[in-house]
């Protein structure tokens, strides 16, 4: 039996046959590029309209795919969408059809896959978020080199039985469309754990293991046993693998549907709420028994387009939200925008070092209003609903910036101010922070990436990459306490978990044991969640959050979780 390992990202035991995703779309010749070959009816005119065509087609093509998409499959597509027909990439493939361009004139196709490459190694250059653009610059360029073909797109393998996707890394817009009824689980050689293909498996409910160098040479049809929680892929697996993944499907399907209400051992209560992005996410949730909603996604209102949205469009994207939980909690996060997801009316493409840039907050310095109006519209929505609004303001870093924001929220006639805490200086001067406002997030996804200086895409720093880093957790604790000590002798400013760590059953009790009040995930890990936290006590959570803490490695502290919380191999979590 040969073994693969990665990181897991995703729980569960698999067992099934491996399809591998097609090899990238073939370079367009360059011998074929040159000016003679081109023939003379053939204008540059006509090759510019070929170019703008295909990427309309394509751009097109990912819009009605995010119509039926929903959540961050929804937001990915969009994003990718506005990438397929980028002014800049057009213009520049169009000018390399020019016979005046440096080496003479190309093809329509090859002049499409040099401009990506130019756009690609920019991005690359500049590290962090733009960095992760990447992936999607080239999925572009794939696409529009297809549609010039006259072939289809890249994409998932057709496939007659249920089978496990393997890949080098997926692109966005793939992963955001996957169907789990065919695909059972995803495994790439490549990637993160915060990466596109990581985050979309969690919340598909999809068993995944990513940076698992070799798994993208496995045979096609190669039958192998996939443990996401252990990080491990076993080709050809005998009858102990076999029953075990037998048993996961049995104990999978047998995790009670949460009920609403999480109750830890001891009575004590831990609210876990929902991660969501538009109204549509937010009925799922609430069908799901997510207790409110920990995190509201704004961006969605804001992407696929070139302008901001009114405040009345904004007031109803909102208010379809707030409707599906009236008299429970909702926190919105204002505009992340920024980094990974600029936008054209707000957001500076030529930063020279976006994720410690311009972004979330800071957005307010450059362009001042933006963030005043979308308050006024989170407000006018809470007044037509009954839901009860918090509002929290990404990348905060000092108390200052906590108190500003504070002050708009009360200006717009907001209640709940909070900040999230993302940045590792919010976490260090969390008493000041919180002594600004009501409550405090901690966004464990980019907190781990700044505290460990570790681009959160890159498959060679996964293991940095991590929110079982001691250090991580030291700073989850700092902010917990920190809070404490603002709330001393006076209101409570509770500290929740809308990262993707709360999703992790382990981990999550992990948090409750560092002092996180309530845990906010996609819906489909509430009810695994809840399962876990419902066999353990505050007091053993916090023994095992010390645990934690003390551990040398990430490795070291999951060890060290799992080995006293035997619930997770009889669920196959």
């Amino acid at each position: 039996m040969q073994t693969f390992s990665g990181v897991g990202v995703a729980p569960g035991r698999v067992l099934g046959p491996v399809r591998q995703m097609p090899k990238p779309v073939q370079e367009p010749s360059a011998q074929l590029s040159r000016a003679a070959n081109i023939p003379a009816d053939v204008t540059v005119e006509s090759q510019g309209q070929r170019i703008k065509d295909a990427a309309k087609a394509v751009q097109a093509e990912l819009r009605a795919r995010a119509a039926t998409a929903s959540g961050e499959g929804k937001e990915v597509l969009e994003a990718t969408a506005l990438m397929a027909a980028d002014p800049m990439l057009v213009k520049s493939a169009i000018r390399l059809l020019s016979p005046e361009a440096p080496g003479g004139a190309r093809t329509a196709e090859r002049a499409i896959w040099e401009a990506a490459a130019t756009v690609a190694d920019s991005l690359k250059a500049l590290g962090g978020y733009m960095a992760e653009r990447v992936a999607d610059v080239l999925d572009v360029r794939a696409r529009i080199v297809s549609e010039l073909r006259g072939l289809p797109a890249p994409g998932i393998p057709a496939s007659d039985v249920p089978f496990i996707l393997a890949a080098e890394d997926l692109a966005p817009a793939d992963t955001a469309t996957l169907d789990p009824a065919k695909v059972i689980a995803l495994i790439t050689s490549s990637g993160g754990p915060q990466s596109h293909t990581a985050i979309l498996a969690r919340a598909l409910g999809l068993p995944a293991i990513v940076a698992a160098p070799g798994v993208d040479e496995i045979r096609d049809g190669t039958e192998v046993y996939l443990d996401g929680a252990a990080g491990t892929i076993t080709v050809d697996p005998g009858e102990e693998l076999r029953l075990a993944a037998k048993a996961w499907a049995n104990q999978a399907s047998t995790i009670a549907a949460f009920s609403g209400s999480n109750v830890m051992a001891d009575g004590f209560r831990v609210p876990l709420l929902a991660n969501v992005g538009t109204g549509a996410d937010a009925v799922k949730a609430a069908d799901a028994g997510a207790e409110g909603v920990g995190l509201l996604r704004t961006e969605f209102c804001f992407l696929d387009r070139d302008d901001e949205p009114t405040v009345e469009e904004q007031i109803a994207a909102y208010g379809a939200v707030f409707a599906a939980f009236p008299g429970k909690k909702v926190v919105v996060r204002t505009l992340d925008a920024g980094a990974d997801k600029p936008l054209p009316f707000l957001t500076n493409a030529d930063e020279p070092n976006p994720a410690l840039g311009v972004r979330g907050y800071r957005t307010d310095l450059t362009s001042p209003g933006v963030l005043e109006r979308q308050l006024a519209a989170i407000a006018a929505a809470e007044i037509n609903n009954q839901a009860e609004v918090w509002v929290m303001a990404p990348m905060i870093s000092t108390a200052e910036e906590a108190a500003h924001f504070a002050a708009l929220c009360s200006a717009a006639g907001l209640k709940t101010p909070g900040v999230m805490v993302e940045v590792p200086s919010a976490a260090l001067t969390a008493a000041s922070v919180l002594r600004e406002v009501s409550f405090a997030s901690l966004g464990t996804n980019d907190l781990t990436q700044y505290a460990m200086a570790a681009d959160r895409q890159l498959g060679p720093l996964a293991a940095l990459n991590d929110p079982w880093q001691p250090a991580v957790l030291q700073l989850v604790k700092l902010t917990a306490d920190g809070a404490a000590a603002a709330s001393a002798g006076g209101t409570a400013r509770p500290v929740g978990v809308c990262g993707e760590a709360a999703a992790d059953p382990a981990l999550a009790v992990v948090l409750v044991g560092l002092g996180v009040a309530t845990l906010s995930m996609s819906a489909r890990a509430l009810a695994a969640v809840s399962a876990v936290l419902a066999t353990v006590t505050v007091a053993q959570a916090q023994q095992l959050a010390t645990a934690a803490l003390a551990a040398p490695s990430a490795s070291a502290a999951r060890k060290a979780v799992r080995a006293q919380l035997p619930i997770l191999d009889e669920l196959g979590l």
